[in-house]
């Protein structure tokens, strides 16, 4: 048994709503008539609204009906679609998710805010006071004009109730549009031995008596219409009423019988629906995210393991023992893998979070912003896309404030008046690499440099590269914006993109061209958990190279290794490598190997190699975060659990090399 809460079942379904109305809000802004986009934010409303009442979200219920309302009137062609509207449902959103969040809280006055926003974009007065705590039953509005009567067939799909649908909320609604009469088909409904309570076998016919349209009819049905048999016929119609029609419902619904499924005695004469079970549709299970990373502890507890069975097996002479180990590490790496698959998700997820931010961003900053995303296909682990999300934000946001220009300074300097903000993703080996780019104005690096002395960053004068100066904006505190506003100027959003990003073992690349734009890349690892890595020996200890970014390996005799002394190049297919010699970095104090070997890496743009004592081959490196102790080493972005138990620490290759490449200058300027 599980012990789900449906309350948060229900949250977690809203959030996904809202993520489509939201969606469907911000591509209707750039085609105000798209019936489709209008159709889906309708649709998206309607079902919030349905499974709000459902769960007991009354105030999220009566809330979200009037913006349901003023988007059926769009719909119908009443009223056109407008950058007001939707600007008002936009913000309507943020009350449905309060309300959401705390029910219970007090919501009342910024509720009749937004709605009489709401009733100002569609053209009504506003006048008329609206409830919003608690709604009640609307009763039938008194007919004025000829009702007509419809009679309605209709029996749902099999799977109905399995996936949600509740045929009762469907009648209700049926009642809500006049007088009604129901009589449920009982004739499908098996015995009950061969009933199976997960599928519905019910049919109804409905005797409708309303002056509602035959569209309002057909919308009740409009989530379960495409999987549906349903004879929607106009008997007659009445004469004007004047007063309020009152629903009736006559009906033999038996509540054991109405989720069950039919096997029929007469299984010659009827086909039974045998192949429409091995025809379902691909299904998602929905698991929490703790379980997942529990599954994962374990799979690299299970590849531990699997390394010292290896260990043992290959200093065994029982070939029995290897056959099993062999297949062990066969099973334990396929298992990895569907791990891995399993925590991936498209980054596009993430890019999508930021439609609304620039939205409300052009709003508030009074620019033209049109914002493009590349890449969204591209799959990064779960946990690596929730931490990049803040860090994300700071910079489309320092982009917009401080990169893009005001419309008129746009087209002073020859510009278009909007201006664009890219995210783009792309995978690079075990990377992804995520850039965010603006055709602004650039950075002006008079002005960093002058705040960077200023603030003591530098000595006045220093003379720096221009990557150097240009990574001086992700220094704590330092800001070039003139005030302060809602969006920067404290100095703290880079401080913390750098922190993020290299606590996630990425790197930040910066490029600028003053009065085009700037670009920013974050590249970072596609998972945190297990890797492939190279395992070597430099001395007496083991060290992993991440496998993605090794290129090849090469034999450095004593010969070659002596040759190089006071250069550190060698020479590789005609173009010179310089190398790093880890047993100098790591100061082990034993002689080298009589033939050492160099890996040559990739780091960026550059290729490196670093020289080692010996390759001892690839590992499945389980990732163990470092100690507090440890958090200034940066030459180290974790450690791993060798099949003997000892520990190997794993390179941060990109760090490794920035440390090497200064200390070989600082011995050449000693020199």
């Amino acid at each position: 048994m599980t012990n789900l809460d449906p309350i948060q079942v229900f949250r977690t379904e809203a959030a996904e709503l809202f993520e489509q109305i939201e969606s469907g809000l911000l591509d209707l802004l750039h085609d105000l008539g798209n019936q489709d986009q209008i159709d889906a934010v309708f649709r998206g409303l309607h079902t919030l609204k349905g499974s709000g009442a459902m769960f007991g979200f009354e105030a999220l219920a009566a809330f979200t009906h009037h913006c349901e309302t003023a988007f059926d009137r769009v719909r119908k062609g009443e009223v056109p679609a407008t950058a007001e509207l939707v600007a008002a449902v936009l913000d309507a959103q943020d009350h449905m998710k309060s309300l959401v969040e705390t029910p219970n809280g007090d919501h009342e006055s910024a509720g009749e805010v937004l709605l009489a926003k709401l009733q100002a974009a569609v053209g009504e007065s506003g006048t008329q006071p609206v409830a919003v705590a608690a709604p009640a039953p609307a009763p039938v509005e008194t007919v004025s004009a000829g009702v007509a009567v419809w009679r309605l067939t209709f029996r749902l799909p099999m799977n109905s109730m399995i996936n949600g649908t509740n045929p009762l909320g469907l009648i209700d609604e049926l009642r809500a549009l006049g007088e009604c009469t129901v009589v449920a088909d009982k004739s499908k409904v098996p015995e009950l031995d061969d009933l199976v309570p997960t599928e519905l076998y019910l049919g109804w016919t409905v005797t409708l008596t309303t002056d509602k349209p035959k569209s309002d009819i057909e919308d009740v049905f409009i989530f379960v219409m495409d999987d549906m048999e349903i004879q929607l016929t106009q008997v007659s119609t009445a004469q004007p009423k004047a007063e309020a029609v009152q629903p009736v419902v006559k009906s033999e619904i038996q509540p054991v019988k109405a989720a069950v499924e039919h096997k029929p005695a007469a299984a010659a004469a009827s086909p039974a629906p045998a192949d429409a079970k091995h025809n379902k549709p691909a299904e998602n299970v929905r698991v929490p995210a703790e379980r997942l990373d529990e599954l994962m502890d374990r799979v690299g507890e299970l590849v531990i393991a699997q390394s010292r069975l290896s260990q043992l097996a290959g200093s065994s002479a029982d070939i029995m023992l290897r056959s099993v180990s062999e297949d062990v590490e066969r099973l334990s790496g396929e298992l990895r893998d569907t791990m891995m698959v399993l925590r991936m998700v498209p980054v596009g997820s993430l890019f999508t979070r930021f439609r609304r931010l620039v939205h409300d961003l052009a709003r508030e900053t009074g620019k033209s912003i049109e914002l493009e995303t590349e890449g969204e296909t591209t799959e990064v682990d779960k946990t690596v896309i929730e931490r990049l999300a803040d860090p994300l934000v700071h910079l489309v946001r320092n982009s917009i404030d401080h990169g893009l220009e005001q419309p008129q300074d746009r087209l002073a300097a020859g510009k278009s008046e909007t201006g664009k903000v890219i995210l783009m993703a792309r995978q690079s080996g075990g990377e992804v690499i995520i850039t965010i780019k603006d055709d602004g104005r650039g950075i002006n690096r008079e002005r960093v440099c002058a705040k960077a002395e200023a603030s003591g960053l530098i000595q006045p004068g220093a003379q720096l590269m221009d990557q150097e100066l240009l990574q001086l904006i992700f220094q704590p505190g330092f800001s070039t914006a003139q005030q302060i506003t809602n969006l920067s100027g404290r100095g703290v959003g880079m401080d913390v993109v750098k922190k993020t990003v290299e606590a996630l073992r990425g790197v930040i690349d910066i490029r600028s061209e003053e009065g085009k734009g700037s670009e920013i890349s974050l590249r970072i690892p596609l998972t945190l958990a297990i890797i492939d890595g190279l395992l070597v020996r430099v001395g007496t200890g083991c060290y992993v190279i991440p496998l993605s970014a090794v290129e090849e390996c090469l034999e450095l005799s004593i010969e070659d290794d002596l040759r190089s002394r006071g250069r550190s190049f060698i020479s590789l297919r005609d173009s010179l490598v310089p190398f790093l010699r880890l047993r100098d970095m790591f100061r082990t104090g034993t002689q080298p190997d009589p033939y050492q070997k160099v890996v040559v890496i990739s780091t960026g743009n550059e290729r490196v190699g670093l020289v080692v004592d010996q390759i001892i081959g690839d590992h499945q490196t389980v990732i163990k975060a470092m100690s507090r102790l440890h958090h200034d080493v940066v030459t180290f972005s974790g450690a791993t659990i060798l099949g003997d138990g000892s520990v190997a620490l794993i390179l941060d290759v990109t760090n490794l090399v920035s440390i090497g490449q200064q200390q070989e200058a600082q011995m050449r300027i000693a020199g």
